[in-house]
């Protein structure tokens, strides 16, 4: 007779982005003894670019992301009307491409199931095709959940690796040049010089809409390699885009009702940087303390993970709030320009979301980037919760 059971597995993922291709990885390391599937309708890790700093991850945790990085440099720079500088800070970056083909290898073949998720219950998924996977449990790592729950600014960005003809000239990253034209709020082009003639160049805004005009800032990177004297051969050899939401308030009950017993990770759990977007420092902490959660309350215990997170990024939506309603939208690079005078470690710690006490009154003291009016009203208006 036919077996027609739907099949069962020890834990289903759903979502094979940064979050979850992570988190398939340390299971398959930590725990090889559990049957993990990866639930995903496109490529795992999708055509992304993912950079952090050295200090973004604890040395314990390296292990996890260290295989994935195809790009690393000793130092960065940043360019603003009124300052520029160096600072001695190792800088990474994972591709893609490297965590879809660590997944593969990782996981036992069959276990990248490339469908799509029509519903998630915390004991199965309903797919697309018809099919049912039941786990004892379900982690939903879908990407960002109910964004109306929150308050939000938006980064978003275009970037294309372009090869330079003769070579571009440039030996480390730009996380920041904001000697450019300010529009759409604070707007800066960011480089990574894969070689030297192959960049990746990347038009961000910090802007109060969503939407986004890829023709528009395909037109602007061009300009950008054009002023810089650059002859650039086409097409670009790969382009990206996206939209991260900058919180500056929300409930979390709302964006994870305490009703929903299926277990969250990475954005769908609220667990990103809430004044850049980033993600990547919590995705592999997450991940790396996952094999040691495995249990019966292993939804619970995720979801006090990420409301404590949240708890923790009040400091950084308060700075959110201050970017986008005291600044003036063509003057929201002083903000910036001010932060990267502060020490490196201060600079550091901010991007990891470790910010010690001292650190914010670093951040907060001397004379304020923002008219002093709108700083007031703006933090009269902050939800503190």
């Amino acid at each position: 007779m036919t077996d027609t059971r739907p099949p069962r597995c020890d834990i289903a993922i759903v979502g094979g982005g940064l979050a979850g291709g992570l988190a398939a990885l340390a299971l398959a390391a930590k725990r090889p003894e559990l049957d993990v599937r990866l639930v995903e309708a496109g490529d795992v890790g999708g055509n992304h670019i993912w950079s952090f700093f050295d200090s973004d991850i604890a040395r314990r945790d390296r292990w996890l992301v260290a295989p994935l990085v195809r790009h690393h440099w000793p130092a960065y720079d940043v360019r603003f009307p009124g300052r520029a500088r160096t600072l001695r800070m190792g800088y990474k970056s994972v591709t893609g491409e490297a965590l879809a083909g660590a997944v593969a290898a990782a996981l036992p073949p069959g276990h990248i199931v490339a469908d799509r998720a029509l519903h998630v219950a915390p004991d199965h998924v309903l797919l697309a095709a018809g099919g049912r996977l039941d786990a004892r449990h379900v982690i939903d790592a879908r990407g960002a959940g109910n964004l109306s729950a929150l308050t939000c600014g938006w980064q978003k960005f275009v970037g294309q690796a372009l090869r330079v003809e003769g070579g571009h000239g440039l030996t480390q990253p730009v996380v920041m040049d904001a000697r450019v034209e300010q529009s759409d709020g604070y707007r800066f082009v960011y480089l990574l010089p894969f070689d030297a003639e192959r960049i990746f160049v990347e038009d961000t805004c910090y802007s109060d809409e969503a939407a986004l005009d890829v023709a528009a800032i395909r037109q602007r990177i061009a300009a950008y390699a054009d002023a810089q004297g650059w002859t650039v051969a086409a097409p670009a050899e790969r382009e990206e885009s996206g939209v991260l939401p900058v919180v500056i308030a929300g409930d979390f009950d709302r964006y994870w009702p305490p009703s929903d017993r299926t277990a969250r990770i990475g954005a769908r759990a609220g667990a990103f940087h809430a004044t850049t977007g980033y993600s990547l420092p919590d995705a592999v902490r997450t991940a790396a303390a996952l094999p040691g959660m495995i249990g019966p309350d292993l939804p619970a215990r995720l979801r006090e993970r990420a409301a404590a997170a949240w708890r923790r990024q009040r400091f950084y939506r308060m700075l959110s709030a201050m970017l986008f309603r005291a600044a003036e939208p063509a003057g929201r690079y002083r903000i910036f320009e001010r932060f990267y005078g502060l020490p490196a470690g201060v600079i550091a710690r901010f991007y990891a979301g470790r910010s010690r006490p001292g650190d914010k009154l670093r951040i907060l003291s001397g004379r304020p980037p923002v008219p002093v009016g709108r700083a007031i009203a703006a933090l009269k208006r902050f939800d503190w919760r």
